[in-house]
């Protein structure tokens, strides 16, 4: 049974926009980051184009790192970095620091996933007329791969409405601050259940969103 039967609709608005601007500012910084992470992760393996053995050990070594972090030991673990940054640990700002380092590595690791999809024999073509690295990045690799980039952005999106409603609990804002300062604390059911409703009707939405933009690309 519910308790509280008031749902106090005029706060649901500012929360469902702060976690879309978390969301959506994150994702962008996040890829702006991770595509040119997966691109190092691929080329500088061995065997690829630009082979690096130490880059690649090294980069892999660090993603991995950040990635084993559960992200609720990361938001505290960067209170201070946050806080030099943008002056704040807490509220929105403050969320978008650990949520771009929460996701650049998972972008990355996704982009080299869907980079090492890529045909082989069509680099290796490519490499026979003379193409130049960035070339091969940028018009064979980046390009055959975009439907496999558009999902697994989709994904990451996904991961981060997810983890914006973790960081709720240090006051970042969002839905997640609803749901834990007048869902929990409160105990109040019907707050926390509304919350949880619309967190999954967002997450519906991008991924039929992103499985559309993919599957119109395969189509091109």
């Amino acid at each position: 049974m519910f308790n509280g039967m008031d749902p106090q609709w005029d706060l649901y608005g500012p929360a469902l926009r702060e976690t879309l601007y978390m969301v959506g500012f994150s994702i962008v910084l996040a890829t702006l980051i991770g595509i040119p992470l997966g691109v190092i992760l691929v080329i500088t393996r061995p065997g690829h184009i630009f082979q690096q053995s130490v880059v690649y050990q090294i980069t892999s070594t660090i993603i991995n790192i950040i990635r084993s972090v559960p992200f609720i030991i990361l938001l505290f673990a960067l209170i201070p970095f946050t806080k030099l940054l943008v002056g704040t640990f807490i509220g929105v700002q403050g969320a978008i620091v650990p949520l771009v380092v929460y996701a650049a590595p998972y972008i990355a690791r996704l982009m080299e996933s869907a980079l090492l999809e890529v045909d082989p024999g069509l680099i290796e073509a490519f490499q026979a007329m003379g193409a130049t690295r960035r070339q091969i990045i940028f018009k064979v690799m980046l390009k055959e791969a975009r439907p496999a980039l558009v999902l697994a952005v989709t994904i990451a999106v996904i991961g981060l409405v997810d983890a914006t409603a973790m960081a709720g609990i240090i006051g970042a804002g969002g839905l997640g601050n609803l749901a834990y300062t007048y869902g929990f604390e409160r105990w109040d059911t019907l707050v926390m259940t509304l919350t949880v409703i619309i967190l999954i009707i967002i997450v519906q939405i991008l991924q039929t969103l992103g499985n559309s933009i993919a599957k119109a690309m395969r189509k091109e």
